[in-house]
């Protein structure tokens, strides 16, 4: 499992080793190792982004005598800006961690888990079925991570490897407070024009994000779905996390696009600033 530092990961990591699977837990730094270590969660110090740690994790895998069962892809990062003001060695850092990092954990670890039967369970987001303001990186990296997996599965199903995606929508995690703190530091750097044109838009996503993180779902809660995600014996190409996600996926399915950006749009009226 990558990105197991906090939140929905650590909690699918423990939840995991408390159904008896032996987690390799993907952290960043060794204080999170120590924070996360336990019965059955075994960290492994890994970012998505580097080869060579990528090239360790596998040789871990190979070195091992029991079969791999899951590879769980949640690492993430949560950037927001404008697409105008958004500078370009951003979005691909945002690509580079949210996408290029999966495929390359994915491809590296296929081999084993082709051997064993195994799945793959890529943690995307709602985000990756609707894009609002702002969201342009971050919902074009979820996006392209439902393609992935979903190019994926037709290829690996026939060869008896299932790859599921998972959707949260509001989780009570820490990552949601990081992108609002990344936000308003990526909002200082916008021209006095371009603040003019989105100021606003920004401070009412940020309260937005902040608010659908407070009435959101546990992280406990969410690593019962991606356990399932894993377990199941004949699980779904998808599955929801919380009920504002499993609302939002059924309503872009059915609705226009227009009537998507009225709902979206008059949604985040209500955070703007007062004049």
């Amino acid at each position: 499992m990558t990105g197991a530092s906090t939140g929905m990961g650590a909690s699918a990591a423990r939840e995991l080793a408390r159904r008896g699977f032996h987690v390799l837990a993907g952290v960043r730094r060794d204080r999170d190792a120590d924070a996360i270590r336990a019965d059955g969660v075994e960290p492994v110090i890994l970012d998505i982004t580097e080869p060579e740690h990528v090239r360790a994790l596998a040789a871990r895998v190979a070195a091992d005598a029991r079969p791999l069962r899951a590879v769980v892809n949640n690492a993430g990062i949560q950037v927001n800006a404008p697409v105008e003001s958004l500078p370009m060695e951003r979005w691909r850092w945002v690509f580079e961690v949210n996408l290029f990092g999966h495929v390359a954990v994915t491809q590296a670890l296929l081999p084993a888990l082709l051997d064993s039967g195994g799945r793959v369970v890529n943690i995307s987001s709602v985000g990756g079925k609707v894009a609002m303001a702002t969201y342009g990186a971050y919902a074009g990296a979820k996006f392209a991570l439902e393609a992935v997996s979903d190019s994926l599965r037709r290829e690996v199903a026939p060869l008896g490897v299932h790859v599921v995606v998972v959707e949260p929508g509001g989780v009570r995690t820490e990552i949601a407070h990081r992108g609002v703190a990344t936000a308003n530091d990526l909002a200082a750097g916008m021209t006095p024009a371009q603040h003019e044109r989105y100021g606003g838009m920004v401070e009412a996503t940020n309260r937005l994000m902040a608010t659908g993180t407070a009435s959101g779902v546990t992280a406990d809660a969410a690593a019962l779905v991606i356990a399932k995600a894993v377990t199941a014996r004949r699980p779904r190409t998808r599955y929801t996390v919380g009920r504002d996600a499993a609302l939002i996926t059924r309503l872009v399915r059915v609705l226009p696009d227009r009537a998507v950006d009225r709902v979206v749009t008059t949604n985040l009226r209500r955070h703007y600033p007062k004049a």
